[in-house]
């Protein structure tokens, strides 16, 4: 099994840590995060994994190099724009017809397994991985009539909702919706692939996951990788 994994990014909310080390090679523990996921994947045994990589790219492809270390083959795209979470796809060759796409920014413990299993079982065009979590809106809300009389007034209030987590698994088709050069994000090609009715279905998922691109979140990732290691770090 392949995965894409797009490291390209500056990191800007992670500045000034990522003025010179890629936000990929940022450590959570004594593992960069980019080295924590494919040793995820190779536990699940995806084989290839391709990089897309842009800023900083020479210091990612020195650390990774082919990827024997992990047993796994590892080669490199570079982006010299950048192109999105999913314009950079066109460019990728050699892909399966099926295949991981993910964020080289994630903290998580998701079986990648029974996500590639789901997407298969249903024929999926694209699957998108969702966890529910709480959103809490930073602002008083005030709900009113037509002639604002107030109706409802609540202090930063909060739902539950589901969210992507940054790693979906595509069909290869969907390079078609994806025009050479372009810059375009997941969201906007899965769009794409609806209006033409593509199937597309979403995965849910209980799994722990963090988006460490935040300063907050990153710290929290330190966190539960002391008290949690065995579980982000399989055996293969």
């Amino acid at each position: 099994m392949q995965a894409i994994i797009l490291a390209g990014g500056k990191g800007t909310r992670l500045r000034p840590y990522t003025t010179t080390i890629p936000k990929p090679l940022m450590p959570v523990g004594e593992y960069p995060i980019l080295e924590i996921i494919i040793r995820q994947l190779r536990h699940y045994r995806i084989d290839e994994i391709i990089i897309l990589t842009g800023h900083l790219a020479e210091l990612i492809e020195a650390y990774f190099r082919k990827g024997a270390k992990w047993a796994v083959k590892i080669r490199y795209v570079r982006e010299d724009k950048a192109l999105g979470t999913a314009g950079a796809i066109k460019n990728v060759s050699g892909l399966d017809d099926n295949f991981i796409t993910m964020n080289g920014d994630i903290f998580t413990d998701l079986n990648y397994h029974h996500l590639y299993g789901f997407h298969m079982r249903f024929k999926a065009a694209a699957t998108i991985s969702v966890v529910k979590r709480e959103i809490i809106n930073d602002y008083g809300v005030v709900k009113m009539g037509n002639d604002c009389r107030l109706i409802e007034y609540n202090e930063k209030p909060k739902h539950f909702d589901y969210v992507s987590i940054g790693i979906n698994v595509l069909n290869k088709k969907c390079k078609k919706y994806i025009a050479k050069g372009e810059s375009l994000g997941i969201p906007e090609l899965v769009g794409r692939m609806r209006e033409k009715e593509e199937d597309i279905y979403c995965y849910k998922s209980d799994s722990y996951w963090l988006d460490i691109g935040k300063i907050d979140d990153f710290n929290k990732a330190q966190e539960e990788f002391a008290a949690h290691k065995g579980k982000f770090i399989p055996v293969f």
